[in-house]
C-alpha cells in the first residue's frame, strides 16, 4: 500500500501541493485528474521519490521514503516502472538497448538474457521483432509503447505514467488505455496515472483522484464522478468533455 500524508510543496512562490492526502492499495488503477499545473506531475514525482516535499510523508508497505538512506530508496525503485510524458527514449539506442538499460544497468543478466527479457516485453506490448529499430523511425504510439516495455523490463508491481496519452490521436489513444487496462489486470500491478484525458478515466480507472487548488478534491470510482453533483466538478468535466 502506498500512503500519502499531508504533502506540501513548493517552488519558490508557486505552491503546488498543499496538503495531499491519498491512500493506494495494492492492484488497484487509479487515475490523477485536474487542469494544467494543479500539482499532478509533481505528486508523481514525489511517489518515487524523485522529488523532496517541503513536509509530509509517502509511506510505502509502512515506511516514509523520504526518510530512507539512499541504497533503501534505490531498492525500493526497483518495484516501479515509469511511464515519462515524452516516452524519453535515447534515439542514440536502438529500441533493444533502450528496453534493456535497466536491466544492464542493475543486473548481472546476460546480454543473451537481456534480450530474451526485451523480445517478451516488446511481444508484451504489441510490438515483436522491432528490437533493432532507432527511436526515431517509430511512431508517436510506438514510442509510448516502446517506454511502457522498458518500464515493465524489471518486472515492477507498480506502474506510474505520467499523461500517457498526451500527442496521441483519439485512436491511438483509445489503443494506449486498453493496453494500460490489460496489463494491470494480466500482471495483477498498481497503476497510477496522471491524465488530462478525461476518457482515461472512463475506461481504465478503478478509482479517481481529481486535484484542485494543490490538494485531492474528490476520491472515488468513475461513476460516482460522473454523477456528482458539485459544481466544480462538473465545471471540469463539462469543459473536459462537451457530451456530459
Amino acid at each position: 500500500m502506498i500512503e500519502i500524508k499531508d504533502l506540501w510543496k513548493q517552488f519558490g512562490k508557486n505552491k503546488v501541493l498543499l496538503g495531499v492526502d491519498l491512500i493506494i492499495p495494492p492492484g488497484e488503477t487509479i487515475v490523477v485528474i485536474g487542469k494544467s499545473g494543479c500539482g499532478k506531475s509533481v505528486l508523481l514525482k514525489h511517489i518515487i521519490g524523485l522529488m523532496t516535499p517541503d513536509k509530509g510523508e509517502i509511506l510505502f508497505k509502512g515506511k516514509d521514503i523520504f526518510k530512507m538512506k539512499r541504497k533503501e530508496l534505490y531498492a525500493i525503485r526497483k518495484n516501479f516502472g515509469f511511464l515519462f510524458q515524452g516516452a524519453a527514449l535515447f534515439d542514440s539506442m536502438s529500441v533493444e538497448e533502450n528496453v534493456g538499460l535497466a536491466l544492464k544497468e542493475n543486473t548481472k543478466m546476460t546480454d543473451a538474457e537481456i534480450k530474451q527479457v526485451v523480445e517478451e516485453k516488446l511481444e508484451l506490448v504489441g510490438l515483436p521483432g522491432i528490437q533493432n529499430m532507432s527511436p526515431s523511425d517509430l511512431s508517436g504510439g510506438m514510442k509510448k509503447r516502446v517506454s511502457l516495455a522498458r518500464s515493465l523490463s524489471t518486472n515492477p508491481g507498480y506502474i506510474l505514467y505520467d499523461e500517457p496519452t498526451t500527442g496521441l490521436d483519439p485512436v491511438m489513444s483509445d489503443a494506449i488505455d486498453e493496453l494500460i487496462k490489460e496489463l494491470a489486470e494480466k500482471l495483477n500491478v498498481t497503476s497510477i496515472i496522471v491524465t488530462h484525458d478525461i476518457f482515461s478515466v472512463y475506461g481504465i480507472a478503478d478509482k479517481v483522484a481529481m486535484m484542485v487548488d494543490g490538494k485531492i478534491y474528490f476520491h472515488g470510482t468513475p461513476h460516482e464522478l460522473i454523477k456528482s453533483t458539485d459544481p466544480i466538478i462538473r465545471n471540469f468535466l463539462n469543459r473536459t468533455d462537451k457530451r456530459l
